[in-house]
């Protein structure tokens, strides 16, 4: 059962680090560069929440917090590994 759980909390922390990497990346590449002068005219003009640019950045900031969230619970799964052995 130890075996067990290390074996799947390593997994879990591994796919939930890279997971929540690509998705922090993915939310800040877009604050990397300026984009189209038109569209961002465009996108000035709309209010602060419906501006999709910033809807990305806060939908890819959700997935990477939900990732790493998911990290934990391998770390978890690591610790009870720990203790189950004892």
């Amino acid at each position: 059962m130890q075996l067990v759980l290390l074996a799947s909390g390593i997994a879990v922390i591994a796919i939930g680090l890279s997971r929540g990497y690509v998705a922090a990346r993915g939310a800040l590449a877009p604050l990397a560069r300026d984009g189209d002068p038109t569209r961002a005219a465009i996108e000035a003009s709309r209010p602060w929440p419906m501006r999709p640019r910033v809807r990305e950045f806060a939908r890819n900031v959700a997935v990477s917090i939900g990732w790493i969230a998911l990290a934990m619970y391998g770390l978890f799964l690591v610790a009870a590994a720990g203790t189950a052995g004892s």
